[in-house]
């Protein structure tokens, strides 16, 4: 037994010592980033330009795998069972938190499971509404809503998706009660019947809200942050607007599964800093009405205190709204 435990202490000594050692070699072969999504979307495009530039820092490819399914689920349990060596990254988001109260088994602890490394940005949320809604400020669209809520409808692109949680979470602090969600199979959908005029209002990520505004064919209420985007001027904020503390941006971080060495989560992060503070990055972000992550927002213990509070705040949205879990 005793042998044992000198053993046992010789190779965690044995393991400190090359943790330090591996972080100032590494990266020495090409990194994979995991995108829980589709091709294309908000999540797609940012880590792409995340990715690129990571590859110009670290002098090594970081190569984008899109593993998406059971809303951003399968990809980021992917990473949680992969080797804790630095090579392979997820782009995590707002959607990892809901999942964990969404689902009655989640495949992986969000909290726990998934190491953060770094925030990259955040993309806003809009606030739209049918071409003909009549009301054109938060205040009017609140009132309305509260008059009318057994005609009114809002839309999302499916039950528990950030959009129908970011309404859900609106209409609390507007004290709006008892309006019909119309979940759909998609954004696509649930924008063209927006469109048609077949539903009143829906949460949506700015990237999507934008060109409809530009075309005319929908009617901005607001955008769902407390300051303007200077990507989208002309749409008042919610702090210009009555709830100054009111933001439901969906952010986006980089993590490691659980075991990555402290070394190298911090080479990362370093990594994302510079990457993060390029011109080239902050362009990029603009043409996709992205945030970049500001300068003490980007620690992974900044990322982690996130994750925990977006948790439990995307937990109760999910029991106030009685959405059933899945």
């Amino acid at each position: 037994m005793r042998q044992f435990l000198l053993a046992l202490f010789a190779f965690a000594l044995f393991g400190a010592a090359i943790s330090p050692a591996a972080a100032q070699i590494w990266p020495e072969r090409p990194l994979t980033m995991v995108i829980p999504f589709p091709p294309g979307g908000g999540t797609d495009l940012l880590g792409r330009i995340v990715a690129k530039g990571l590859t110009d820092v670290l002098g090594q490819q970081v190569v984008v795998e899109n593993v998406g399914g059971a809303g951003g689920m399968l990809g980021s349990a992917r990473v949680v069972k992969s080797a804790p060596d630095g090579y392979t990254m997820v782009v995590g988001t707002t959607a990892d938190a809901i999942n964990q109260s969404l689902y009655k088994t989640p495949l992986y602890n969000f909290a726990t499971d998934l190491v953060p490394a770094g925030l990259m940005g955040s993309q806003p949320t809009v606030l739209l509404a049918r071409k003909d809604f009549p009301a054109s400020t938060l205040q009017e669209f609140a009132a309305y809503v509260r008059a009318n809520p057994a005609s009114v409808q809002f839309g999302s692109a499916g039950a528990g998706s950030t959009g129908h949680l970011f309404c859900e979470l609106l209409n609390a602090a507007l004290g709006i009660k008892d309006v019909t969600h119309v979940p759909y199979r998609g954004g696509g959908p649930a924008m063209q019947d927006l469109i048609a005029g077949r539903y009143d209002y829906i949460c949506t990520l700015s990237p999507t809200g934008k060109p409809l505004l530009e075309g005319n064919t929908v009617k901005g209420i607001a955008i769902l942050q407390p300051k303007r985007s200077p990507e989208i001027p002309n749409l008042p904020s919610t702090a210009e607007q009555g709830l100054p503390d009111f933001d439901v941006s969906t952010w986006f971080g980089l993590f490691f599964p659980k075991g990555t060495p402290e070394p190298i989560i911090r080479r990362l992060n370093a990594a994302l800093a510079t990457t993060l503070d390029s011109p080239w990055v902050h362009e990029r972000f603009k043409d996709i009405v992205a945030n970049v992550a500001a300068r003490d927002d980007r620690s992974p213990e900044y990322l982690k205190k996130l994750v925990d509070a977006e948790i439990a705040k995307m937990g109760a949205a999910i029991r106030a709204a009685r959405i059933q879990q899945l």
